[in-house]
């Protein structure tokens, strides 16, 4: 039962030099993390599938000290800024939004109806932008009558929103009053993370109100929206400082609670490091539902997949392996239901899957030479299918599921493509692999049968056993054979140096088969071929000459071809300044589309074209 909020706060006097031992340990650490030693000179060891069973919970708060005090931890640090939150808006007109049946693109997410937290969002009415610590809700629909509404200002990290119909959901990761603190040798006082959920009813776009405020004791690691539910994963550290736990808090407007340590699940494992991970089921429509959790004493939470049904939180472990915790869902309902163990590190969400009943992970080990592994668990997170040693010594650069088949980009001075069949999970296979040049990051399913890879192209190096990266490649592959796939085509942007956000985050990147639209974002870098009078060496860098956002035209009856580019910057300042890393806030990071209207965001601008032309239709300055 939640209770009326306290003041309480914890004291952890923590010397400064441990402080900063503890932290270069866990770097340390973590580059050996999610590796394991599988083989060596051709000798093989027997991979560790551990099914942990059921967790059990502390019996009591005493049992719960005792146990992270025979542990190994290390603390991590991290810090925030604080500021109150303000409320601005730039119209007083009132705003309502209108049913209109608009055709609008949505977020590039991995499940069908499991929303991914992101940095702009539409309803095909409206778009909702963070721009540094601002959300700003701005008229997206007509294109002509485009305008700012309103804005909120926090002052403070903004993870990212989702919308659900009249109720707009924002996660900041700040400080409150009551939190755990750091006295340091010279006095100063610093406060552990915590995360805010605010929902706002935005019925009146021009005038949100607070309808609902909760912070959580913790950073924030992820979050997904199911239906009415935000499912929110924090995570905080579990340790000892001078005889006391700091247990996790949620506040939830005037209620709080302190979770129990009887009311935390954990494995009777020894781990590096361990952390609270605390996962919330939020109803976003009705600010009276109490928030449902679950806590679970976990090591350091790496990556999380969430179906429909299921939350799937990994977390690396001894003997170098990924530990793999499963929760159920359903209408806000939480329940834990295993834990099991697979050998390796987990590259991100795409490397896991559900389907009927099964989970797949594909995981990689780097101890001497890399190999990737491919695991098929059964409800009860129990190994029953395998595949070991998948392309041994190059490295794994993207994965994806797709219904009963599995494909996998690996690299080292090729790329191949991997076929791999799922029908039986209890016997996995390759049906066939595709070498070229080149690697994919990111494989993105274009229909049942073709798989679009972005990535880089490559040039094997003269000097040794690898390849020099060169532009952006956008690849177009067919899998209908299962044992021959094929590249139908390809297309390079720029020269080495050439980058794109879409590379490690796949809601950078917008897709419409039906249109036949691809549109990324692009740092484009050029090399000057006079300086090179012998040649452009593979290795030679370019400089930046461009930011902005590539439209391409993808079809299997023409290939990819770009069909032009826009961009937000006036001049090439920020470029010239920019030196090895650029940085701008003219920078496009998103497009979405509404109709035939093409928006693309940057922190400053949002610009409309026609979708058709590219011309520009109007501009949205983001003050």
């Amino acid at each position: 039962m939640l209770r009326k909020v306290q003041s309480y706060s914890f004291n952890l006097y923590v010397k400064r030099s441990k402080i900063l031992s503890m932290g270069i340990l866990a770097l340390i650490l973590g580059s050996a993390l999610g590796v394991t030693l599988f083989s060596l000179g051709g000798v093989y060891f027997e991979p560790i599938f551990t099914n942990l069973g059921p967790l059990q919970r502390f019996s009591s708060y005493e049992e719960l000290k005792a146990f992270l005090n025979t542990s190994s931890q290390y603390v991590p640090w991290g810090s925030y800024y604080r500021d109150q939150i303000t409320f601005d808006f730039e119209a007083t007109l009132s705003i309502t939004k209108t049913p209109v049946p608009l055709d609008y693109s949505t977020t590039n997410i991995q499940v069908a109806g499991v929303d991914e937290i992101d940095v702009v969002k539409t309803d095909g009415e409206f778009l909702y932008v963070v721009s540094g610590k601002s959300v700003f809700i701005v008229r997206a629909y007509p294109a002509e009558d485009a305008e700012v509404l309103s804005r909120l200002d926090f002052n403070k990290a903004i993870n990212g929103l989702f919308v659900n119909t009249d109720k707009l959901v924002i996660l900041t990761g700040a400080f409150n009053p009551h939190q755990i603190r750091f006295f340091v040798e010279d006095d100063a006082v610093y406060d552990l993370p915590s995360t805010d959920i605010m929902i706002y009813d935005i019925a009146n776009r021009s005038t949100p109100t607070l309808d609902r405020n909760m912070t959580v004791n913790g950073s924030y690691f992820n979050s997904r929206m199911i239906a009415d539910y935000v499912y929110v994963i924090i995570t905080q550290p579990a340790y000892v400082r001078d005889g006391e736990v700091a247990l996790p808090a949620i506040i939830d407007d005037d209620r709080a609670v302190t979770v129990s340590a009887t009311n935390i699940y954990y494995s009777n494992v020894s781990d590096y490091y361990y952390a609270f991970t605390n996962i919330l089921a939020i109803n976003t429509q009705n600010s009276e539902e109490e928030a449902a959790y679950e806590t679970v004493l976990t090591g350091s939470a790496s990556n999380l997949y969430v179906s429909q049904t299921s939350i799937y939180i990994t977390s690396f472990g001894f003997e170098e392996t990924t530990t793999i915790h499963k929760i159920n869902i359903e209408a806000g309902d939480i329940t834990y239901v295993a834990t099991g163990n697979v050998t390796g590190y987990v590259l991100n969400q795409f490397s896991m899957d559900e389907y009927q009943d099964y989970f797949r992970i594909a995981t990689t080990v780097h101890t001497f030479s890399s190999q990737t592994h491919l695991y098929v668990l059964n409800s009860s997170l129990h190994v029953v299918g395998v595949i070991e040693g998948i392309a041994p010594g190059e490295d794994l650069h993207s994965a994806r599921f797709m219904g009963d088949k599995c494909y996998l980009v690996t690299f080292k001075k090729i790329d191949p493509l991997f076929v791999i069949d799922l029908t039986d999970p209890e016997a996995p296979q390759i049906l066939g692999k595709l070498k070229v040049p080149g690697y994919s990051d990111y494989l993105h399913p274009y229909d049942g049968t073709h798989l679009i890879g972005i990535g880089k192209e490559t040039v094997e190096a003269k000097e040794g056993d690898f390849a020099w990266y060169q532009g952006v490649k956008i690849s177009l592959f067919d899998v209908s054979d299962v044992s021959r796939p094929t590249e139908l085509d390809k297309t390079e942007i720029g020269d080495r140096g050439t980058d794109s956000p879409a590379l490690s985050d796949h809601k950078a990147l917008l897709f419409s088969k039906d249109k036949h639209l691809l549109v990324l974002p692009i740092l484009l870098a050029e090399i000057d071929e006079a300086q090179y009078p012998n040649g452009v060496p593979a290795s030679a860098y370019g400089n930046f000459v461009w930011q902005g956002a590539y439209v391409l035209d993808v079809s299997l009856e023409h290939g990819i071809t770009v069909k032009g580019t826009i961009t937000h910057m006036g001049d090439n300042s920020d470029l010239l300044r920019s030196g090895y890393y650029f940085e701008s806030s003219y920078a496009v990071k998103r497009a979405v589309y509404v109709e035939n209207v093409l928006y693309t965001i940057s922190d400053k601008t949002i610009k409309l074209n026609d979708l058709d032309t590219l011309l520009e239709i109007n501009e949205v300055e983001l003050a």
